[in-house]
């Protein structure tokens, strides 16, 4: 009698002891899961490094400022000895209409394992500018230095341009220069003189040939803009101050974005002040809607709850089944579950994310399945894990592929596994 209580109070023990031990081990395998993380960091960042080098030699993103009027003019100062001077000033006038149509050609080049979005584009620019408001400046037309206003254009990576930038000023073809300017919305650009007169109603034109990578914004100068766009490129993300009316279908999209100036934060015309005219910007983005990277990141982060689970279910095998398994099977098995992670991320950067997910869970629940078939002896308990492990796997990618409802889901799925441990672990004399 004396005995089987030994025996008892030592099974129950064992038990406690194994429980404590596979939970230390659950613990322990958290710092190898850290690593990958590091490791999907590192690789991301290389990712960016590659694109960042085949952009800075092709063009980076874009942004493209159409053309502003810039007017000198005499201002009087009063200083406080009584004296005056005639200080010359910049006053900066927007245009009253401007219309963009683009066609955006991508580009999908390559370096090393990496794919880099690249675009072309040909883009025709209208406008008009009404009579210099005066008024609205507070200037007389006597101060405006007329024979040395200019116009200036933008775009953020010159290195994108195709050809030269010419303009079309009323009946007259400029070519606009490089240019330094210090007027705050605008520190590089292009220049040119053009002719202006009191009262003078002024259309313009330009085609503008741009090259970049990733996105295309405008600025909306324009009291009235508008701009569209088409490309065939099928998985656009628009962005900026502004959405657009878009069309898709199978052979690209269109896009069109009307812009109004009580919509923005700057002025049509000004002086003495500095605005940023980026703040407006609308446009969009080309970009490859694969990311292996964060969703394996994702991925990583429910590293813990595989190796719980996992461990429990191996627990309440080995127990129903009146096995003993050795810690150390534990630990072969927490590693191979560590090791789906780093499989799945080095099939990821060939093959994508879903098709890298099945490759990687299928090896890993038929290494553990056979291993565990040895382990257990039995046929049977392996199969049950490798079901178990089936549904874990399928479960957390169904989970990955969710975004709204992912926290929902995944409280339920938890809520139910919580459920199926405690009818299944219910009969164990602990």
């Amino acid at each position: 009698m004396e005995q089987t209580t030994k025996e008892s109070l030592w099974q129950k023990s064992k038990l406690l002891l194994k429980g404590l031990l596979i939970g230390a081990l659950s613990l322990l395998l958290l710092i190898p899961a850290y690593f990958v993380r590091d490791l999907i960091e590192e690789r991301e960042a290389r990712q960016k490094e590659a694109i960042a080098e085949v952009s800075g030699r092709w063009a980076g993103s874009q942004q493209l400022l159409a053309p502003v009027l810039v007017v000198p003019y005499w201002e009087t100062v009063e200083y406080s000895n009584g004296s005056n001077e005639s200080v010359r000033r910049l006053a900066y006038v927007l245009p009253d209409k401007l219309s963009i149509n683009g066609q955006l050609k991508p580009e999908q080049r390559h370096r090393g394992i990496y794919d880099v979005m690249l675009y072309s584009s040909d883009l025709q620019i209208d406008g008009r500018f009404d009579p210099l408001p005066l008024q609205q400046l507070q200037l007389s037309a006597e101060k405006v230095i007329w024979n040395e206003a200019y116009v200036a254009m933008g775009v953020t990576d010159a290195k994108g341009l195709r050809d030269e930038l010419q303009l079309k000023w009323n009946d007259s073809m400029y070519t606009l220069n490089p240019s330094r300017f210090d007027t705050g919305f605008l520190k590089e650009g292009f220049s040119t003189p053009v002719s202006i007169a009191p009262g003078e109603t002024i259309t313009f034109s330009a085609q503008v040939k741009l090259q970049g990578s990733g996105e295309l914004l405008f600025l909306p100068t324009g009291k009235s803009t508008d701009v569209k766009l088409s490309s065939v490129w099928k998985e656009p993300s628009f962005s900026g101050a502004t959405l657009p009316d878009y069309t898709l279908s199978s052979a690209g999209f269109t896009a069109q974005w009307k812009s109004m100036a009580h919509t923005r934060n700057f002025p049509q015309a000004w002086k003495n002040q500095t605005y940023q005219l980026q703040s407006a910007a609308m446009g969009v983005n080309l970009f490859i809607p694969v990311n292996g990277y964060q969703k394996t990141m994702r991925s990583v982060k429910y590293a813990l709850l595989c190796i719980v689970l996992t461990f429990a279910a191996f627990f309440l095998v080995e127990t129903a089944g009146k096995r003993s398994v050795h810690p150390l099977h534990y630990g072969l098995v927490g590693v191979a579950l560590i090791l789906f992670y780093t499989l799945l991320l080095s099939v990821s950067e060939y093959a994508g994310f879903d098709t890298a997910y099945i490759v990687a869970a299928a090896a890993t629940i038929g290494l553990i399945t056979l291993f565990l078939k040895s382990v257990l002896q039995s046929g049977r308990l392996a199969a049950i894990m490798a079901f178990v492990l089936a549904l874990q796997y399928g479960y957390i990618f169904v989970v990955l592929q969710l975004q709204d409802s992912a926290l929902l889901v995944g409280s339920i799925g938890l809520f139910v596994v919580l459920a199926v441990i405690m009818y299944f672990s219910r009969r164990i004399k602990w």
